[in-house]
């Protein structure tokens, strides 16, 4: 680790086989938090290269625990975090919107290190077992449309980190690779990212890979679509600026989808918003990333039918028997 870390400090890239051994080796915890920390911060003080984001999901895919979901035609919907922005968990929301609208979603995610609250912290509260048994994920995805796929699980890369980003408290690069390696490889993927910088990295890595997918950027800094501002869309085939008027929807104010102080502040607004009684501008603003989402599958289907399926599904509590038939 001196050695790569010297080298870091002289503003020198890693190559991409050494972006890749290192993060084996930190897998293998090698070496301690100071060390780790050290390396950690680097790359919050100047830019990650293609070839160094390349590198470590090389490293974290291959030490993965693997699952088989390949009979289910997946999506995953997760967001870099990092963001700061404190809104309520509207990627995992999301999700439940499209599993609510019969469409099969396996979602990667983790336990928020700069938010209050992230996708493992609120399903966790609402009574989620973590688990990486694939006949139990199969079995979910089966009868509820979705199985949550808890990071450091399938990850031991993370784990090892874990405690270190907890104590940094600030997003790190493992919130740019957490959407990048989801183990089950899914076929179609929706993800939100912090900034374009990241969004152009992704674009980049995903245009080598089969699957279908959406990264999305609010330009007033979310990673999701807030309706805050306009946002950037990339897929494989084009990239676009839209602004929530030109999805006939309400520029909204960003207290207006906030995410409450606490976990169980969050899981409040979480589930008043799936009963159906949430405000007009949290049900937008998930059903307009559902629509998203559901337009990744399907990217003939118009926004406007795409998001009319997505407030029936929320509104119709369907998206809520989806997250009852999970927690059971």
């Amino acid at each position: 680790m001196k050695n790569t870390l010297n080298k870091l400090f002289e503003q020198q890239r890693l190559t991409k086989e050494e972006a890749k051994s290192i993060l084996i080796e930190i897998a293998a915890e090698k070496f301690n938090n100071s060390q780790i920390a050290s390396f950690l911060t680097v790359f919050l003080m100047r830019p990650i290269s293609v070839d160094e984001l390349a590198g470590f999901r090389e490293a974290l895919l291959e030490l993965s625990v693997k699952v088989n979901l390949s009979d289910f035609n997946t999506i995953d919907l997760c967001g870099t975090g990092g963001d700061g922005k404190d809104t309520f968990n509207i990627s995992t929301l999301t999700s439940f919107i499209v599993a609510g609208t019969g469409n099969k979603v396996a979602k990667h995610g983790n336990y928020s290190s700069s938010s209050i609250s992230g996708s493992s912290n609120m399903l966790e509260y609402l009574g989620y077992k973590f688990t990486n048994e694939e006949s139990i994920l199969k079995s979910q995805i089966d009868k509820a449309n979705i199985c949550f796929l808890h990071a450091p699980l399938f990850h031991p890369a993370m784990k090892a980190v874990g405690p270190t980003r907890r104590e940094l408290g600030m997003k790190t690069f493992f919130n740019m690779l957490g959407p990048l390696v989801n183990p089950s490889n899914p076929q179609n993927q929706m993800v939100g990212v912090f900034n374009l910088e990241v969004a152009r990295l992704y674009n980049y890595l995903l245009q080598e890979t089969t699957q279908n997918y959406a990264i999305v950027h609010s330009l007033d800094g979310y990673d999701e679509i807030s309706l805050t501002s306009g946002f950037k869309l990339l897929t494989k085939d084009n990239e676009q600026f839209i602004t929530p008027e030109e999805l006939n929807l309400r520029r909204l104010e960003q207290e207006e989808i906030f995410g409450g102080d606490s976990v169980e502040e969050s899981a409040k607004i979480f589930v008043s918003i799936l009963e159906g009684n949430g405000t007009e501008a949290q049900n937008n603003v998930v059903c307009a990333n559902a629509a998203f989402a559901l337009k990744t599958f399907d990217k003939t289907k118009s926004f406007e039918d795409a998001f009319a399926e997505a407030k029936d599904s929320l509104l119709g509590l369907k998206a809520k028997e989806s997250l009852k038939k999970l927690i059971i």
